[in-house]
């Protein structure tokens, strides 16, 4: 709950913090195009943790899923349409959307795990889950343990690393995994927009996709 009223008190400072670092949310924006579909508007897609709606909006995404109020009215202004609710129990029936997006929210989930069956059960055979993380074992991790110990948000949070998240991925039943980094340098230095690279383990941003088997396996 407390991650929650974080995000409740401070909605506002949390989404003016892309306004002030607009070329690391920029360059966030364009590894996550490299793996988003053509035409995401005409997909039956899902924002997960949508936040104030900055991906979700940018992306092509007009529907979005957030626990704190605060968040979602900011999204709403964005002209999403959001639904009240959390990661590990999402209230949407099976094998219903082409495309799920998740963007940092992941290290606020109560149970990542969790949440990441509940995103392959809403998806149809051959959906997409579309991620970005914050890598705890980049190079600039370090400053995400440090930024964990004093920030508003970043104290409630769970960075996984990029191996991490690949391995959640495999063992819970996604395949074709592909994967990109971007964000070299810290936000405040980074003062262009910077091309994705494949891979992981030079760039705090890292992207991840990969798709709901066509066929449930053992079947």
């Amino acid at each position: 709950m407390g991650t929650w009223e974080s995000f409740d008190r401070y909605a506002e400072e949390y989404d003016a913090w892309y306004e002030k670092y607009t070329p690391a949310y920029e360059s966030e924006l364009l590894a996550l195009r490299t793996f988003l579909p053509e035409n995401p508007g005409k997909l039956k897609a899902l924002e997960i943790g949508t936040g104030t709606g900055r991906f979700a909006s940018a992306l092509g995404v007009s529907l979005g899923l957030e626990p704190s109020r605060a968040m979602a009215m900011l999204a709403k202004q964005r002209r999403l349409e959001v639904v009240l609710g959390v990661a590990e129990f999402l209230p949407f029936k099976r094998e219903y959307f082409d495309l799920v997006l998740i963007v940092t929210a992941l290290a606020f989930f109560e149970n990542p795990r969790q949440a990441l069956r509940e995103a392959l059960r809403i998806l149809k055979p051959g959906g997409q889950i579309l991620t970005g993380i914050l890598d705890r074992n980049s190079p600039q991790g370090c400053c995400l343990k440090s930024e964990n110990k004093k920030g508003k948000f970043s104290s409630e949070a769970n960075f996984l690393s990029a191996v991490e998240f690949s391995t959640y991925l495999l063992e819970i039943g996604f395949e074709n995994l592909e994967v990109c980094q971007t964000l070299f340098r810290q936000p405040e230095k980074t003062e262009n927009v910077e091309l994705p690279e494949e891979g992981h383990g030079k760039g705090n941003f890292v992207v991840f996709s990969a798709r709901k088997p066509l066929q449930e396996h053992g079947n």
